[in-house]
């Protein structure tokens, strides 16, 4: 099992940044990928950033330019840096990890999931 540990979210004005966290523990040997997803009210939960094992990332198209994601493999640590950030990004944002190389890869391969943290943007 694995598990994830979030940690950064909070209220920011418009225009604002925000970094947030995940702290990955366990049997984390077996993970390749890890991921932000996000989820707003009444809203399907979508993909944010992804980053390979081998450095390779992919992004919604509404976060490029933005937002970036990194890895800190001594800390077993994902981050999400959020830049110039907009009402229309705040969700509940979810670490995510499972075993696959790939950058896209359907939302049923996720095998682990965070328990989420707020990022309330306002404006």
């Amino acid at each position: 099992q694995v598990q994830l540990k979030e940690s950064g979210g909070g209220l920011v004005q418009a225009g604002g940044s925000l970094r947030l966290s995940c702290v990955a523990s366990g049997s984390i040997l077996m993970v390749d990928a890890m991921a932000w997803y996000r989820q707003a009210p009444g809203k399907q939960r979508e993909l944010v950033a992804r980053i390979t094992r081998a450095g390779s990332t992919n992004y919604a198209d509404s976060v490029k330019g933005r937002f970036t994601i990194s890895r800190d493999y001594a800390r077993n640590t994902v981050y999400l840096q959020m830049n110039s950030l907009k009402p229309e990004d705040t969700a509940v944002y979810y670490c995510a990890a499972d075993f696959s190389p790939s950058t896209v890869v359907p939302d049923t391969s996720i095998k682990y999931w965070g328990q989420g943290t707020q990022v309330t943007v306002s404006s």
